[in-house]
């Protein structure tokens, strides 16, 4: 198992996000890391929990994850949050991310949960990813 083209991965996802048009157009700057302390933006895009499984094989190290891009809205009601999730949900499909650690095989949609947050009006919508990577050199761009 390898958890060494993790961090390569966190940084192509955030990236492709943040640069996406369609994303950008909804959301603005507003895709986080780490949601900032403070006052909010009606509507962002937060980096969620990852799970990540052994994937190796007989031709080296590699592993599956599972991670969560969080939308929410705090405003009442779904329509802006679902829209952003699309965008996201259209921004990773098919998309081929270059790496600075270790190669994408596949980047594939597998869920989504759309729920109230927290207390009052906020709307989100968790949208849960796979991608299987498998280690090696650096890829260079």
């Amino acid at each position: 198992m390898t958890y060494a083209v993790s961090a390569a991965l966190q940084t192509a996802i955030f990236e492709t996000l943040a640069t996406d048009p369609a994303v950008t157009a909804l959301v603005g700057d507003a895709v986080y890391d780490t949601v900032p302390s403070g006052p909010r933006p009606e509507l962002y895009l937060a980096l969620g929990p990852e799970q990540v499984r052994d994937q190796s094989d007989m031709t080296g190290s590699g592993a599956l994850h599972e991670f969560v891009i969080r939308v929410v809205s705090e405003k009442s009601g779904f329509a802006r949050a679902k829209q952003a999730a699309a965008a996201v949900s259209d921004a990773l499909h098919n998309v081929d991310l270059t790496l600075t650690r270790g190669a994408l095989v596949y980047l594939q949609f597998a869920k989504a949960r759309a729920t109230r947050a927290r207390s009052g009006d906020a709307r989100q919508v968790d949208l849960t990813f796979r991608a299987r990577v498998c280690d090696g050199a650096p890829v260079t761009p």
